[in-house]
């Protein structure tokens, strides 16, 4: 039960930090209200939460744990979500989640190389990916929506924003949050359907009540977004996602998001973008699965010994 509980606030964590990110692009060029940008992640959430189970099978699957040493690297999660999102930086709920589980894994001897190395590795492509392909997204709107009249043009990327958000909002649920309960599924505390219920109903009240605390980093502190810009950054987010989430791999949506916005950044000058703050980013990307890592590692080893 405590477990159960544990999971459902990493899962109130992810809505309160990165689901926010979501639309956090359009919220912040005012395209859409954070009212309006919550109805639509709490349905897309749990939509991608019920339909995709290969992420939360890739994430299950890194090492094979009893219940007590699942809840202690969801007690670790946890504690590291929640820290990092009242400084209002938005780490990955993925990164903290498979640290844990990769150091109970290796002080138990059940920990799977193949299935880290290859996680790790989709964490480096897919932010860079993402950063690619917002950069191609909007040299070829920019082309494109220069033909058209200026009033249609508007219109049309402001349709676009809130569809590329609904596709974030589904990846989240998808591959965040199943990352997030991949844990007490895998373990058989709970099955996938009843899981995805109760995590999708923490994640819509995180969302709801904490969500505006990271909206303001990613969607208007990283750089200066207008309508075609945010647009580029987030679709190439939401593509990013849902190509690794096919894969079963877990994957940031924050650190997507990050990515795109960089990359239509630099394509405007890097003097656009806040490089000193893209830094705490990358140094927490690095920071926050090894620390999960060490102190799971740790615990598990002292619980080993007595």
């Amino acid at each position: 039960m405590l477990s159960e509980i544990v999971a459902s606030i990493i899962a109130f964590s992810i809505g309160s930090n990165n689901t926010s990110n979501a639309f956090g692009v359009p919220v912040g060029c005012g395209v859409i209200s954070f009212r309006s940008a919550i109805l639509l992640i709490g349905i897309f959430v749990t939509l991608g939460s019920l339909t995709q189970r290969k992420v939360l099978e890739t994430v299950g699957s890194i090492a094979k744990l009893n219940s007590t040493l699942i809840l202690v690297v969801l007690v670790v999660s946890a504690g590291m979500i929640v820290l990092l999102n009242w400084r209002k930086l938005p780490i990955s709920s993925h990164q903290a989640i498979i640290g844990s589980m990769a150091g109970a894994g290796f002080a138990v001897g059940t920990a799977k190389f193949g299935i880290l190395a290859s996680i790790i590795m989709s964490w480096v492509i897919s932010p860079a990916g993402a950063m690619v392909l917002a950069i191609l997204v909007y040299i070829a709107l920019e082309r494109v929506l220069s033909r058209v009249p200026v009033f249609f043009a508007e219109r049309l990327i402001y349709v676009m924003l809130i569809l590329s958000g609904i596709l974030v909002a589904y990846n989240t649920g998808a591959n965040e949050l199943a990352a997030a309960l991949a844990p007490v599924v895998s373990s058989g505390l709970l099955p996938h359907f009843e899981a995805s219920v109760v995590g999708s109903a923490s994640l819509f009240a995180g969302a709801l009540l904490l969500g505006g605390r990271v909206i303001e980093t990613v969607g208007k502190n990283i750089t200066t977004l207008d309508p075609l810009s945010g647009f580029s950054a987030q679709s190439s987010a939401g593509l990013t996602v849902f190509l690794f989430t096919v894969l079963g791999m877990p994957v940031s949506t924050t650190y997507c998001l990050i990515g795109g916005i960089v990359g239509v950044g630099l394509l405007k000058g890097v003097n656009t973008v806040r490089v000193k703050l893209i830094k705490k980013i990358v140094s927490m990307w690095v920071l926050s699965p090894a620390l999960a890592f060490i102190l799971t590692y740790s615990i598990a080893k002292v619980m080993l010994l007595g």
